[in-house]
């Protein structure tokens, strides 16, 4: 400061130059007093130091306001700094540009997929794309034995003969179709939006219900119960339509306003007569509505012996259920309206137009659209019978029916000490928010990583847009360090299908990176200009900001997954102490239980992560190339992948001469069984259990065990036309004492010693010889790129793709005819479906296959 005052002076000095009088001292003596009477210069010593005063104010206030800012600056950074270091690495985020902030997310593109069937682990649920939405549902009242049960949650338990989308366009439209006992229930789905709509515009349920039994049969004449909800898990008050609930005078059922779409009302409209009740709760908890209601009517059917809701509701209620009571046939319609401003006379035409024959003809020309659109992407007309069409339909609207929206923070584990305030050594995930498909709607109901890999080869060919939003938010969930958490239970209704042992990610385990299985088909397409305008530039933009991601992510898989050979790669996070696993299991690749090393250790070598690391390579490569970037990243890929591609390292690495094809590498032996060992508790009590017995010491080797995983090399196209091992690995395919089966491929050869052995107690065979459909689409893409070119070895394989591919459709579609569903994955004996039934993930590729639509 002493500087400062310096200055001041000396500019009051310079500006007494050419005063007339006493010079002004540049340093008042002590105790200086002006003299009387001498006004101009008292007045002028007065000005220069008031002038002084308030110049050197200035300057201490600006100042003092710097060192301030300063002060705070580095306050906060210090902060942030602590704060960052008491974050662990694991759970902070990857630093680039988030890719769901592109302007092609916005807008209107964002507002056209707001609302929609986003909650695929119920028979109909509906939500906006926000955290915390305004939800809406669907219950029923079904009779199994002379019993009710409440139908809510799609679950195996309940028996359904069917349920479905027959048609649904991942945006506007869906039809359902649900077959429980003696009901047939149809449920469709419409979203408008006009000049007065609110955010994301209106919306309408039609419920169509019919009874399927002859008409002298007593249960066909039995009413049915339906119970629609709407629920804000914001909180927000909902309002009832009025205090006893009359469609045919007030059609008005609740009414609302929330920030995010203004203020909205929901009304019912129908022709038939219909009986309607209610009730109000208040609750933070919308995943147990179903219990709510239960309990509600259960205590109505003591009380009064009337199985109806009640007509009351709590204070301020957000959650309202109304019962809908008929005979039938009947059918229904609602409608959600929304707008900050909702004039009586708009509202009524709005309705209008959602109900009724308006929302009926509507309804039938979104299902002539989507038939178009359909025959459009795939071109199926003239090349299959009706009955593959049907199922090719339900293959895609299934999946798309089944994208859900999902708000919430993952489990992760960490090493080291228990965290402060935690139970375990784990620690949450970000707030995060992930728009996916789902493989199932009753048993996987969330994201998973590498199934969305193939989920997006059917719906980028449908809507690129949709595809490259779903891709964009599973990039986004990147930590810093280039990993993403494989599988994805986000929120409460989500975890809430998956046993607490289940759910914490481990940060060291990787997912195989299918999604570039779709990247690279979208920029193979962008070279091509098999793309409107719209749509390349799209992909463009999304590719050019995904580049640094997806760098990341491969860097990730190249230093944590690496082998101890350059080139050579492994799935770690194999149990290498257990007793009880006949062969530890491989869960990060996917492939779960298929047969690797019987024992785990850093000399392993995994023939397919090795294949997918030079799918990432050569994505990478491509879009290096294409976007000109920077000649070392395109030169350090083009280099990975010539390495990768390279024939003969990985003949040396991997190749078998004595069983003709590909294998694992790692410590093993074949003697090794499961045996039935007696034990004492601690209160002498003897107990059996069954625990793996080694019966030789393992050595360093090829892992003699056949399946998919021996056909990577194949299905990477690593193998030359040429080449007689390519003729091998045709002969393998083919041979029915190997994988060959009339249904498709087996996932572990016949020949194998563990072929459909149980891996515990309780672990049944999983890909240790049935036929999976994302395996048997990969090794068939592949025979259709060896069948078309040169080569001494092409009409075989073509051969070997027709039967194959013929085999594939006819299994499928009649599985899905005789039951009404897709399946997890089907029998090689007599290819029934097995697993999880209701499987609209990566079962639904048999539309590809159909389409004979490859990946690149």
């Amino acid at each position: 400061m002493a500087g400062t005052g310096r200055s001041s002076r000396s500019r009051v000095s310079s500006s007494r130059d050419g005063i007339d009088g006493d010079a002004v001292p540049l340093r008042p003596t002590p105790n200086f007093r002006p003299q009387r009477g001498s006004r101009g210069r008292g007045r002028g010593r007065n000005q220069t130091s008031i002038g002084t005063f308030n110049v050197d104010l200035k300057v201490l206030l600006g100042l003092s306001a710097i060192a301030f800012f300063a002060v705070l600056y580095l306050i906060i950074n210090l902060m942030t700094h602590a704060e960052q270091a008491q974050t662990p690495r694991v759970v902070t985020p990857f630093p680039a540009p988030k890719l769901m902030d592109l302007p092609q997310f916005q807008g209107e593109h964002k507002e056209s997929l707001y609302w929609g069937t986003y909650r695929p682990n119920v028979y109909l649920g509906i939500r906006a794309r926000t955290p915390r939405s305004l939800i809406a549902g669907l219950m029923w009242i079904g009779i199994k034995d002379g019993r009710y049960f409440m139908r809510h949650v799609c679950q195996d338990s309940d028996d359904l003969s069917k349920y479905g989308w027959a048609q649904h366009d991942g945006r506007s439209f869906g039809h359902q179709v649900i077959v429980d006992q003696d009901m047939n229930l149809g449920t469709s789905f419409l979203k408008s939006k006009g000049e007065d709509s609110g955010y994301g515009g209106d919306w309408a349920v039609q419920i169509d219900v019919q009874n399927h039994k002859s008409r002298g049969n007593e249960e066909a004449s039995r009413s049915a119960h339906l119970f629609f909800y709407l629920a804000d898990e914001d909180g927000n008050t909902l309002n009832l339509g009025g205090d006893t609930l009359d469609i045919h005078e007030n059609p008005l059922l609740a009414s609302g306003s929330r920030m995010d779409i203004g203020s909205w009302q929901l009304h019912l409209k129908s022709l038939d007569d219909l009986e309607v009740h209610y009730a109000g709760f208040k609750t933070p908890h919308i995943h147990n509505l179903s219990d709510l209601v239960q309990e509600n009517l259960g205590l109505q059917v003591r009380k009064f012996g009337r199985l109806q809701l009640p007509d009351t509701s709590v204070d301020s209620p957000n959650i309202l259920v109304f019962q809908i009571s008929a005979r039938a046939p009947f059918r229904t319609d609602v409608a959600f309206i929304s707008g900050t401003r909702l004039e009586s006379s708009r509202v009524e035409e709005r309705v209008s137009s959602l109900t009724g024959t308006s929302l009926t003809n509507q309804l039938k020309d979104k299902q002539r659209e989507f038939d178009t659109k359909f025959e459009k992407s795939f071109n199926l007309v003239d090349k299959l019978d009706s009955e593959s069409i049907v199922a090719g339909k339900a293959a895609i609207a299934n999946l798309l029916g089944g994208i859900g929206y999902f708000f919430g923070q993952s489990k992760i584990a960490v090493s080291g000490d228990m965290l402060p305030g935690s139970h375990d050594n784990s620690i949450l995930y970000w707030p995060a928010e992930l728009y996916t498909a789902v493989p199932s709607r009753p048993f996987f109901p969330r994201g998973f990583l590498w199934d969305e890999g193939f989920h997006q080869l059917l719906i980028w060919r449908w809507d690129t847009h949709i595809s490259l939003d779903i891709i964009g938010h599973w990039l986004d969930l990147m930590n810093i360090d280039g990993w993403i958490p494989r599988e994805q239970i986000l929120g409460v209704e989500a975890l809430s299908k998956v046993p607490s042992d289940f759910v914490t990610q481990l940060p060291t385990n990787g997912n195989p990176p299918a999604l570039l299985l779709a990247l690279r088909d979208l920029v193979h397409g962008l070279k091509k200009n098999k793309f409107t305008a719209a749509e390349s530039d799209a992909i463009s933009s999304f590719v050019e900001r995904a580049f640094v991601r997806l760098e990341a992510w491969f860097q990730w898989f190249n230093t944590t997954q690496s082998g101890k050979e350059v080139g050579s790669y492994y799935w770690h996070g194999r149990d290498n102490i257990t007793n009880r696993e006949l062969n530890p299991k491989t869960l990060t690749s996917g492939l779960d239980d298929y047969p690797r090393a019987s024992h785990p250790s850093k000399d392993e070598r995994h023939v397919d992560l090795r294949c997918w690391m030079l799918l990432a390579a050569d994505c990478l490569h491509s879009i290096a190339e294409l976007f000109e970037k920077e000649n070392k990243s395109a030169k350090e890929y083009g280099a990975t992948v010539k390495l990768l591609s390279d024939f003969e390292v990985l003949n040396q690495m991997h190749y078998d001469d004595a069983y003709g094809t590909y294998l694992d590498f790692g410590n093993h032996t074949e003697k090794v069984r499961l045996v039935w060992k007696e034990t004492m508790t601690g209160h002498n009590y003897a107990t059996r259990e069954l625990v793996r017995e080694v019966l030789e010491s393992p050595k360093l080797r090829l892992v003699p065990h056949i399946g998919p995983v021996s056909l990577f090399p194949f299905i990477g196209r690593i193998i030359p036309a040429d080449s007689k091992v390519l003729e091998k690995q045709l002969d393998i395919i083919s041979n029915r004492s190997i994988l060959w089966t009339d249904f498709g491929l087996r996932s572990l050869a016949k020949t194998s010693s563990l072929y459909m052995k149980y891996n515990t107690e309780h672990d049944a065979p999983y890909w240790r010889g049935p036929i999976w459909m994302n395996m048997n689409y990969m090794i068939l893409s592949s025979l259709y790129h060896y069948s078309r070119v040169d080569g001494p070895y092409r009409e075989k394989a073509r051969t070997i793709y027709d039967d194959l591919r013929g085999n594939l459709i006819r299994n499928v579609v009649k599985n899905y005819h005789k039951t009404g569903f897709f399946w997890e994955q089907y029998d090689q004996k007599n290819g029934k479906g097995k697993g999880a039934r209701v499987f609209n993930g990566w079962t639904s590729l048999v539309l590809l296959i159909m389409a004979e639509a490859y990946s690149s």
